[in-house]
């Protein structure tokens, strides 16, 4: 059949492949960095040159930070947009890397054969394992399986200040496919593949209660003045009730209730609450009572206090009472919760708190709500048919604990649905030194997405 032939050809070009995923990853393009700023469009040129090379038309798009690579190829349906980022990570601390981090090798682990370097996993390696993809796929068929809309972005790695306004201006352009992919993301583990499903969404504020015009003498004012670390601390306690809801009013407005078929996929990975805690000197799920380990990083939202601030902490002892007292305090999302919503609840919980003799400030460290696929659309159950028939193990639909604010955007101002396919490993030491990416991710991966290719356009 015509996927075989597309599958022995990714097999026989494998060493080509590395060649050109190497000489990619030499490339220093480290977005943060303004001295690696050549670097990050010598990455964005090579790639439009790889592009070109298979018939894309494709183009480095200026932007006010690093370039946005864009090239459009094929016809037919269904349309289909593909992002990944060329920028990397910083590489401090350099003397833990065991080998220049932009001198990729091929290096021998328990797990097998590896390629050593920054950019392996994220996301130089992950992005080119559907350009190896799409080339074998053209040197087969001489033709493209669909009609097919690369997005490359420059600056991932530095809060992609420039990507929202880029997709505003380029909406008419780039609202026309019917689903984007993205590969910036892993594999449950080394023999399951997974497409993420659900990302939790992120709002972050800072409280900061003053009570006195200074800090006092708890000598001549401790026990008659307020003490606003003893506020906060008040504050702090009544976020979560006995049972770990979280106590913020209207909090769990749109939070929906995970699937029982998706549940009972989640059993199936043999995911283990005492092994994940235990990993991290802890024994005892700590979230909402009644919720599994997965369901509470993945499904369920949170609220966490990230770090508190308040008088004297340093060598010895200060009999003080603080003039101030604060903390940075975060929530993850899921489902449909409105961030704004949720801010001004919080902070009117708070104010209501204070005591007579106290004021609050706020700050804004961000808001975003959560992305969730519907896995309704047909493209995800044949993606994850395709993807099953890969790996050992069948492929499943996960949550992501953490937040890829690109999916947002996608569907917040392009109107598209994202489906999220990496192949990266818990191990790959992503934004550490010594970053890898198994060669089985990078080979199984160009395969896995020649399967997704031909499954969702049958």
């Amino acid at each position: 059949m015509t996927l075989d032939a597309v599958l022995d050809r990714i097999d026989s070009d494998l060493d080509a492949a590395l060649e050109r995923l190497f000489t990619l990853l030499r490339i220093p393009s480290i977005s943060t960095d303004p001295a690696y700023n050549d670097a990050c469009q010598s990455a964005a040129d090579w790639l439009v040159a790889d592009l070109a090379s298979l018939g894309v038309e494709a183009e480095a798009r200026p932007t006010p930070g690093h370039p946005m690579v864009v090239g459009h190829v094929g016809e037919g349906a269904p349309h289909l947009l593909f992002y990944g980022h060329y920028d990397v990570q910083p590489v401090d601390p350099l003397e833990l890397w065991d080998r220049d981090p932009f001198d990729p090798a091929i290096e021998d682990s328990a797990h097998g054969k590896l390629i050593r370097g920054r950019g392996t996993a994220d996301d130089k390696g992950q992005l080119m394992t559907f350009v190896e993809a799409c080339r074998a796929w053209k040197a087969v068929h001489g033709t493209w399986p669909c009609k097919i809309t690369f997005l490359f972005e420059g600056e991932e790695e530095s809060g992609s200040p420039s990507l929202v306004p880029f997709l505003e201006a380029n909406k008419d352009e780039l609202s026309a496919p019917d689903l984007a992919l993205i590969c910036d993301t892993s594999m449950f583990n080394r023999e399951t593949p997974a497409i993420t499903t659900m990302l939790r969404g992120l709002l972050g504020e800072e409280v900061i209660i003053t009570g006195a015009d200074r800090d006092l003498h708890s000598g001549y004012y401790g026990g008659a003045a307020i003490n606003p670390i003893r506020v906060l601390s008040r504050i702090i306690a009544s976020l979560h009730d006995d049972t770990g809801r979280i106590t913020v009013p209207g909090f769990y407005d749109g939070v929906h209730e995970t699937p029982e078929a998706i549940k009972n996929q989640w059993k199936t990975l043999g995911f283990e609450a005492r092994d994940f805690l235990g990993a991290v000197g802890l024994s005892e799920l700590a979230g909402e009572e009644g919720r599994t380990a997965l369901e509470q990083v993945w499904a369920r939202p949170t609220c966490e206090v990230n770090g508190i601030t308040g008088g004297y902490t340093g060598d010895g002892f200060k009999t003080v009472l603080p003039a101030q007292a604060s903390a940075k305090i975060s929530f993850r999302l899921v489902g449909e919760q409105d961030p704004f919503a949720i801010r001004e609840s919080f902070r009117k919980m708070v104010t209501d708190m204070l005591p007579p003799d106290c004021s609050v400030e706020f700050k804004d460290h961000g808001a975003g709500p959560a992305s969730v696929m519907s896995t309704e659309n047909p493209a995800f159950e044949a993606a994850r048919s395709a993807l099953s028939d890969e790996w050992p193990n069948e492929a499943a639909f996960l949550g992501g604990g953490g937040s890829i604010p690109i999916a947002g955007h996608f569907k917040e101002i392009l109107g598209l649905d994202s489906m999220l396919i990496g192949f990266g490993l818990d191990d790959d030491a992503l934004h550490a030194p010594n970053e890898k990416y198994d060669l089985a991710s990078f080979h199984k991966g160009a395969r896995s997405w020649a399967r997704v290719l031909a499954a969702v356009t049958r």
